[in-house]
């Protein structure tokens, strides 16, 4: 028994001034539906993914939606929050309830709203994400903790790595300008990223600007059902592994570089799908910020510790490498916002996979890995695709 993504949609990313979250939720579920060629009646579970943590006064979504979509009202809904990795974790309840028999057709939802708040508001918000009884305090809030310990790090034990981060945020950049839900469509070129500027200024330890993640408000939507349900074969995206991995929240517990739950979950996701990472057709990786890329390289199996800027210096992480990773742009072009990251992260593989992505389309798309990640690789997901 296969379950598939069978429909999908997605906002624009960005600050979406005057855009109320009730309306981003609502267009976006209205459309996969219709992309799954299903009618409104036939939704029978709501899997909600929404982080918020202080974003928005309104920290009760789960039956938001059915003032949108009347027709829904009365079937089970439910959020859930794993931090920067909510949309996955609302993506495996979805998994889970139709592979149980529970559902028949789950629709899936992440959204956040970031920008409602000041710079200094998000970033107390962002810092719920880490242990704070020891990391509430580091410098320079959540880009601190990758920034001023995590880069550090990996900078102290294996030499500067600031020509391989600047490669990535171009990488990323660059292939942004092909997705249209962007929320930051310009191609920065390696000089600008490498270079410290009033533009570009260092926020945190060794990265700057170019190096972190998007401020972003957006919303993304999944439709969930077995192979023999999907009603479109069109739209029909097979999930072939999931794996789950979490690790201590502490960073004094674990090498902070090591990204072991990361490691594990590609281990396990890629055994369980009896694949190698070669028999991959390209990847969406969680880049939070470039030095995450980095690591994350390695924690996928690409190269050994130490030697993750390869993969970039290289060129075997590029649009036309070996193995593409993030053809979307990647959380560092086509923004974060919180909730709906996960799923966006889905629905950019399914683009892909079923040769509606537009622009972005790559030669060749058979199967992909998605990796979402919680907090400092804390909340560790991976999902392996195929086009069915």
């Amino acid at each position: 028994m296969h379950v598939s993504m069978t429909g999908w949609a997605h906002s624009k990313f960005g600050k979406m001034d005057g855009v109320d979250p009730e309306q981003m939720i609502g267009d976006v579920a209205l459309q996969a539906i219709a992309h799954a060629g299903l009618e409104h009646s036939d939704i029978d579970s709501l899997h909600v993914g929404h982080y918020n943590g202080g974003f928005l006064y309104q920290d009760f979504p789960s039956s938001l939606l059915f003032n949108a979509i009347p027709a829904l009202r009365f079937i089970p809904a439910v959020r859930l929050e794993n931090a920067c990795a909510t949309g996955s974790a609302a993506l495996h309840s979805a998994l889970n309830a139709v592979a149980s028999g529970r559902s028949r057709y789950a629709l899936v939802l992440g959204f956040e709203k970031m920008s409602e708040l000041s710079t200094p508001q998000i970033g107390e918000v962002l810092l719920k994400c880490s242990y704070a009884r020891e990391e509430a305090a580091v410098a320079g809030g959540f880009a601190g903790l990758f920034g001023n310990v995590i880069a550090k790090t990996y900078f102290d034990r294996y030499g500067d790595q600031s020509d391989a981060l600047a490669m990535i945020a171009a990488k990323n950049h660059h292939n942004g300008l092909s997705n249209p839900y962007a929320h930051m469509q310009k191609d920065f070129g390696f000089e600008f990223c490498r270079t410290e500027s009033e533009k570009n200024p260092f926020v945190a330890g060794p990265l700057k600007r170019t190096d972190c993640s998007l401020v972003s408000d957006g919303a993304a939507a999944i439709i969930i059902c077995r192979d023999e349900d999907v009603r479109n074969g069109n739209n029909h995206v097979r999930f072939l592994a999931t794996s789950q991995v979490n690790d201590y929240l502490p960073m004094s517990r674990r090498d902070p570089i090591a990204f072991e739950g990361a490691t594990r979950a590609w281990q396990q996701a890629l055994a369980d799908s009896s694949l190698s990472l070669n028999e991959l057709s390209f990847v969406e990786t969680h880049d939070c910020f470039t030095i995450a890329e980095l690591i994350e390289y390695e924690a996928m199996g690409l190269a050994r510790p130490g030697d993750g800027a390869r993969v970039i210096l290289d060129g075997i992480s590029a649009r036309d490498g070996r193995l593409p990773v993030n053809p979307s742009g990647g959380l560092k072009s086509k923004g974060h916002p919180i909730g709906a990251t996960g799923v966006s992260m889905h629905v950019m593989a399914a683009m892909q996979l079923s040769g509606q992505a537009g622009d972005m389309q790559l030669p060749v798309a058979d199967r992909a890995g998605v990796f979402n990640m919680g907090g400092s690789a804390v909340a560790n997901y991976v999902s392996i695709l195929e086009r069915a």
